[in-house]
């Protein structure tokens, strides 16, 4: 069995091409770029791990693991023209760098590529693979949606924000997770087992990020804590608020999400105060708790001996407890 760190490798030896050519310059090289960026590659080391399961050779993997992460990038660079967003990992954003025209097609092309790659995939299985790879693209594509949505409405039900992180992030890793089997010739339960793990794993991982961006050491998460909430951006953390505040403390909540006159320095600081007063953050970690036993039970019903299941056991337990 490949460790953690032997996948890591592996998909970065692989993924600084990625199968685009050179030519013409102006399409592939932001693809190239933002590839190059790094990231943490969540996504191409859970669908190697899970092919490792079930087979000791994982190089014919390599093609559908890629696929997942060329994807994901290809979310970024569209999410970044979206939001507007000047630096993605330290970096210029595809559409700074260049121009929004070249992001569009750039990305376009990097969500071709990640089907090519898929397509490499024997015949046996290329259908299966296809068919969970198409729904889950779709799934991303409305949960992006649900995320512009909230941006203009007054309330959001928690349930409604479940699903949109579910879309929006969970869907792929567990994608990627049951990929990386069937590719490797896992069996339909055991893929499904699998397929649950990461989208459970991934409500929690969300849940987690929301967390730390309002309480994260800046030191260890890479950027000043609060920026969701100087965007007014409707996380878990808020929306948990507002369901169990007070009358005027959620009138409060309200007025802070919309007065664009506050500063943010104080806006940040009664945010928290009104969190800290109703134990949001432990309500959090409570529910992000919750996802991570249910992703936990999932995997151990992946009926594989458990020495084999270790190396991924590790990788699933390091993402719950990341601090960045």
């Amino acid at each position: 069995m490949l460790e953690a760190k032997h996948i890591l490798k592996l998909v970065e030896a692989h993924i600084q091409n990625a199968g685009f050519p050179d030519e013409p310059k102006g399409l592939y090289e932001p693809a190239k770029y933002i590839l190059s960026a790094g990231g943490k590659r969540i996504r191409p080391c859970l669908a190697l791990m899970s092919a490792n399961l079930f087979t000791d050779n994982v190089e014919p993997q390599i093609p559908v693991a890629l696929a997942m992460e060329v994807f994901h990038n290809f979310t970024l660079v569209h999410d970044d023209i979206m939001d507007n967003a000047p630096v993605r990992r330290g970096l210029q954003t595809v559409h700074e760098k260049w121009n929004m025209h070249t992001g569009i097609l750039s990305g376009d092309a990097m969500l071709i590529q990640a089907y090519k790659l898929i397509c490499q995939s024997p015949s046996s299985v290329l259908p299966n693979l296809l068919e969970m790879f198409n729904n889950t693209a779709l799934l991303v594509c409305e949960g992006q949606q649900l995320d512009m949505d909230f941006e203009h409405e007054q309330e959001v039900a928690l349930a409604t924000y479940i699903q949109m992180i579910s879309n929006k992030t969970s869907v792929l890793l567990g994608c990627s997770m049951y990929c990386g089997a069937i590719a490797a010739g896992a069996n339909a339960v055991d893929a499904q087992h699998l397929y649950k793990t990461g989208l459970e794993l991934g409500i929690s991982f969300q849940i987690q990020d929301d967390v730390l961006d309002a309480y994260g050491d800046e030191a260890t998460f890479g950027k000043k804590p609060g920026g969701d909430i100087v965007q007014n951006k409707k996380t878990f953390l808020v929306l948990k608020a507002l369901a169990v505040a007070n009358n005027e403390d959620k009138q409060l909540l309200q007025q802070l999400y919309t007065d664009k006159t506050i500063g943010s320095d104080k806006k940040i600081a009664t945010v928290l105060a009104i969190f800290n007063k109703y134990q949001i953050r432990k309500l959090a970690e409570d529910t992000m708790e919750q996802y991570y036993q249910s992703a936990i039970a999932a995997f151990e019903a992946v009926n594989i001996p458990v020495e084999r299941k270790a190396a991924l056991a590790g990788l699933i337990e390091s993402v719950f407890k990341r601090t960045h």
